[in-house]
């Protein structure tokens, strides 16, 4: 007889930056948010920004957020729940760096480094990207990245936030 080890993983803080910038907007940042729970519970969100395509200039500029949550979702396992919150929300595959309805990132889980063909925490970009490290800067200035030692408001004073504008959401947005 075979035995396994079941781990549960214990609720872990994770930061997820959140974009879009097809279709209404707004709704799309509600959606997204909306369909977290409850499998990561919400603790924080950073206002939200609008900024300027990234490494595809020929497509509509973002709204972009950043939220501090938790959950007991592996890594791998948050990663496939994001993806399928995509989905659901009207994602499809397109090119890299393309317009999208909604984009989920995992940016930190807790002071985890993972390292794999399919997922790399902490985003491996987030520290050259003004439109993530506003928002994250909001809510978690003294955040020590755990790969590069360096706290995100130290990061952020370093790029600068040129092409990051904050945006003021309608009523019906802020009524949530």
């Amino acid at each position: 007889m075979k035995c396994g080890i079941l781990l549960k993983i214990m609720e872990q803080k994770i930061y997820l930056a959140l974009g879009t910038n097809l279709g209404d907007r707004e709704i799309n940042l509600r959606d997204a948010l909306a369909a977290l729970p409850p499998k990561v519970s919400l603790s924080e969100q950073s206002p939200i920004y609008e900024t300027v395509p990234w490494g595809f200039d020929d497509q509509p500029n973002f709204l972009n957020m950043v939220i501090e949550g938790g959950t007991n979702l592996s890594p791998f396992e948050l990663l496939a729940y994001l993806k399928e919150i995509e989905f659901q929300l009207g994602r499809r595959p397109t090119f890299r760096n393309g317009p999208r309805v909604v984009d989920l990132d995992i940016l930190f889980y807790d002071d985890w480094i993972v390292q794999s063909e399919e997922l790399v925490i902490p985003h491996p970009r987030l520290h050259k990207r003004a439109f993530v490290l506003v928002p994250l800067a909001d809510i978690a200035p003294n955040f020590l990245h755990p790969s590069i030692q360096t706290p995100i408001q130290e990061l952020l004073d370093s790029l600068g936030s040129e092409g990051v504008v904050l945006y003021r959401p309608s009523a019906a947005f802020s009524e949530l």
